[in-house]
């Protein structure tokens, strides 16, 4: 019995590359979903403040976008022991694909306002959070998934 599954199991396994070897020039992976990594940098003192307000506004705003079909998920990663000039935070958010930022700037300004009442109080809220934090860049990345 044991040798049958052995058997079975390197029979499947040797599928894939039969498939692979079929048509050398085809693709061995597909577009995944895509990810954008904010890196943030807290200032001295602050790191609590801004932990804080993740997880309020920020994270009611993620489930808001998750909500609306906007994004598939978010993670708030925090950095082991970061050097100098490196983020201590990195916001990860993961979209299903390119086509979720295919929104036209009257949309996307309606929901803002749905979320957060009004631009300008959002704005100023923003402004505000500069004085304990630094974002520091953004990679956007699509996940590529092996066949």
């Amino acid at each position: 019995m044991r040798y049958l599954l052995t058997g079975l199991a390197l029979s499947l396994a040797a599928i894939p590359a039969a498939t692979r070897a079929a048509d050398p020039e085809a693709p061995v992976f597909s577009k995944g979903p895509v990810w954008d990594f904010t890196f943030v940098r807290t200032q001295d003192g602050h790191f609590d403040d801004y932990v804080h307000w993740l997880a309020g506004q920020w994270q009611d705003q993620q489930e808001a976008f998750k909500k609306a079909g906007y994004i598939s998920n978010y993670k708030v990663l925090v950095v082991a022991d970061p050097r100098k000039d490196e983020p201590d935070l990195i916001l990860a958010t993961e979209y299903p694909n390119m086509a979720a930022f295919d929104r036209s700037a009257d949309e996307e300004y309606a929901f803002q306002k749905k979320l957060f009442g009004s631009i300008k109080t959002a704005n100023q809220e923003q402004a505000a959070r500069g004085s304990i934090r630094t974002i520091q860049g953004d990679i956007l990345t699509r996940e590529m998934l092996l066949k």
